[in-house]
């Protein structure tokens, strides 16, 4: 008698619904998985044996074929361990046959038949509340991170026999109880603006990329506080929203990374080595995972010692920058993951460090300090919306007590204008201004008549790119939400194109 159980597997962070299907034959003791199943698929067939036998639950010592439907997509993962469990027992006639939209099952088995979390259970849950699926059954330590899925009644199970059990109607599996997401804002409460001395520049354009979203570059001699400035930007952003949190939540569990509340409550701060390859940074792989960039979406990606990593690597940066998302293509098909990151790039001015530092001699000739430079293309600058110079500090002012304003008073400011963005881009799809295409500028952003003057003036001095002058506009646009101006002005023009070059 064959069997069909549902389940469901991930491509990339998306999941796909699978019927598994069971079928007992007359032959020799044999168990056969098809349907594109990878390694950890294959090796569920020992596993499913091991925690049927110490669940003492019977197993076939005929022929057993497991079908993973549609057989055309790859199966990865070892969440079909408690329905291929399931599918055996339905064939042999153990457990009744239910509706096929009755109960989704997702769960690795241990040998001793217990249950095992498993990664990117949240898209699952999700796919499952669409179809209209009654139920999920899924291990005990996932059921918080499914619970945040509305419209579907969770259960979770500590082993095999429990689950038996419910199917047969013996029991009943406890409900996970339905959650919220409780978003912060802050990454670490430790670090704060206030704990910056002097830099007013370089904070009052963090202040301005956390407000619009817009991608900046500290670049300063060692020891001026790019780095932490960059680690304080996190305290000033926003508190996530629940969509956002839902984003990032999904993302950091299909690789495994969600924390002990089981779902992203604080903004992500990614921050790389100059080391990492390029599929670490942006995704890829034999079977596409998500790379730094999306696990930094919705949050921080920071750039330390931005021209040491490769170039080729950097310029993989290009597109997500630009559109919000990486786009993977390998011989199987084509996986996007989402990357709408603010990122925050630090670099030297020479590879030495010191050419801007007034008390210390640079060593470098011009040839190596131009070298340096041109390790970052001119495509990739352009697409930084805010280049600043981090100055080294003074000593009169590392040795001043008195705190500077709180990373609170300064996140006030910058909630407020994001509420504004939220409130006139309702009907886009943008979330903040430097979301916004070029078309959505032209007819969102309205500058005043002598702004438009000033932007004409600084395309043809400056020859700025497209890209460049709407950039500016929608960095004129965030300073004046920062100051609750309806119009952009002359002065919220001039403020961003001071932005636009490193002096």
């Amino acid at each position: 008698m064959a069997s069909i159980i549902l389940t469901s597997s991930l491509n990339g962070i998306e999941a796909h619904p699978v019927e598994l299907e069971a079928d007992i034959s007359p032959g020799l003791s044999a168990f056969i998985v098809v349907g594109l199943p990878d390694a950890a698929v294959q090796e569920a067939r020992e596993r499913v044996k091991s925690a049927m036998k110490h669940s003492e639950l019977p197993f076939p010592r005929t022929k057993v074929t497991i079908n993973l439907a549609p057989a055309d997509l790859r199966k990865t993962g070892t969440g079909f361990d408690l329905p291929m469990a399931a599918a055996v027992l339905q064939a042999q006639g153990n457990l009744p046959k239910r509706e096929k939209h009755e109960t989704m099952l997702v769960g690795e088995l241990a040998l001793d038949g217990k249950l095992r979390p498993v990664p990117g259970i949240l898209s699952m849950a999700i796919l499952a509340a669409n179809a209209g699926i009654k139920e999920m059954i899924v291990p005990e330590p996932n059921g918080g991170e499914a619970a945040l899925v509305p419209n579907i009644t969770i259960r979770t199970a500590q082993n095999l026999g429990q689950v038996y059990s419910h199917l047969c109607g013996k029991t009943i599996l406890p409900q996970a109880p339905p959650r919220c997401i409780e978003a912060e804002g802050t990454e670490n409460a430790n670090l704060d603006m206030a704990a910056i001395r002097g830099q007013e520049q370089a904070k009052r354009s963090l202040e301005i990329a956390a407000a619009g979203g817009h991608n900046i570059l500290l670049q300063g001699p060692p020891g001026s506080g790019k780095t932490l400035l960059a680690k304080t930007l996190p305290s000033i952003l926003p508190n996530l929203t629940t969509d956002e949190a839902l984003e990032a939540t999904r993302i950091h569990s299909v690789m495994g990374l969600l924390p002990t509340g089981g779902y992203i409550s604080i903004r992500p701060f990614r921050a790389p080595h100059h080391s990492a390859s390029g599929v670490a940074l942006v995704g890829g792989g034999a079977v596409p995972k998500p790379g730094e960039i999306s696990l930094a979406h919705r949050g921080v990606l920071f750039l330390d010692e931005f021209p040491e990593f490769s170039r080729s690597v950097l310029e993989y940066l290009r597109q997500p920058l630009e559109d919000g998302v990486v786009t993977v293509a390998r011989a199987q098909g084509t996986i996007s993951f989402p990357a709408r990151f603010l990122l925050v790039a630090a670099m030297n001015p020479c590879p030495c460090g010191y050419a801007t530092d007034p008390d210390r001699a640079c060593i470098c000739s011009q040839i190596q300090t131009e070298r340096y430079r041109k390790r970052i293309s001119g495509p990739l600058m352009d697409r930084i919306d805010l280049a600043i110079e981090v100055p080294k500090v003074p000593t009169e002012k590392l040795t001043d007590l008195e705190p500077g304003e709180s990373s609170v008073e300064i996140r006030k400011r910058v909630q407020a204008a994001r509420d504004l963005q939220t409130e006139r881009y309702v009907d886009c799809r943008a979330k903040t201004n430097a979301e916004l295409s070029s078309d959505m500028v032209r007819r969102m952003i309205q500058p005043s008549a002598e702004a438009k003057i000033i932007l004409h003036q600084a395309v043809e001095h400056f020859k700025l790119s497209a890209r460049a002058y709407f950039r500016v506009l929608k960095v004129s646009r965030t300073i004046a939400d920062l100051e609750a101006t309806a119009e952009v002005e002359s002065r919220h023009v001039s403020e961003a194109l001071q932005y636009r070059q490193v002096t």
